[in-house]
């Protein structure tokens, strides 16, 4: 692998995070729960798909449906490969391991409304900063900044590094980051990295399209 490689469409393997416990929404599989006729994570590979070369699912449940779900953009199922759910960094190590490229860009599962260029600008910043992830912050109207972790570019170098940190019973994806090279991205619209954390919120959006 050639670190230096530039980031584009074709070294970018995607990877939606679907393997939570869903605890705000009672547990259910949060991916799989319909918004306009589909399933929260089927509006995420269609906006993720044509910015990506490879695609990846991260799921501990139901996997014959995600792999139903990511069989039209050739998408391949990974699940955690530590246990009891230890959160999005558990699924970010199955990604950099799976991909089979330089950069993994990740997205979770609940964001209906993600970006179209989230991975052209990630890999713009990624470059002229020589970082080793590139992660996402929004402002809302007040000016008060907030940071989406894990919407994020990163090398897939950093594979090991993340095992080592998982292993030593670390959690926190903000953590992880610190440790690295990272830069932050500034959207300008924070309703595209709008997450659905209730069904109360769930079924609300049904009656719209779109955050707010």
């Amino acid at each position: 692998m050639e670190p230096t490689r530039r980031p584009t469409r074709e070294r970018i393997t995607g990877l939606v995070l679907a393997g939570g416990r869903g605890t705000r929404m009672g547990g259910v599989d949060k991916g799989l729960q319909p918004l306009h006729g589909e399933p929260l994570a089927a509006h995420v590979l269609k906006r993720l798909a044509p910015q990506t070369g490879a695609l990846l699912i991260s799921a501990n449940r139901h996997t014959d449906i995600y792999a139903a779900l990511g069989a039209p953009f050739g998408a391949t199922i990974v699940a955690d490969t530590l246990p009891d759910f230890p959160g999005p960094l558990a699924g970010l190590l199955a990604g950099l391991r799976s991909a089979q490229s330089d950069y993994l860009l990740s997205a979770p599962c609940d964001t209906p409304w993600l970006p179209v260029d989230l991975g052209a600008r990630l890999a713009e910043a990624l470059e002229s900063s020589a970082a080793d992830i590139a992660t996402v912050t929004t402002s809302d109207a007040g000016g008060n900044a907030s940071l989406h972790p894990v919407f994020a570019l990163l090398r897939t170098r950093l594979a090991d590094d993340l095992a080592d940190f998982l292993q030593a019973g670390e959690r926190k994806v903000r953590a992880w980051y610190a440790r690295h090279t990272t830069v932050e991205v500034a959207f300008t619209d924070e309703r595209a990295f709008y997450n659905i954390n209730s069904l109360q919120e769930l079924a609300d959006l049904e009656r719209h399209r779109g955050p707010g």
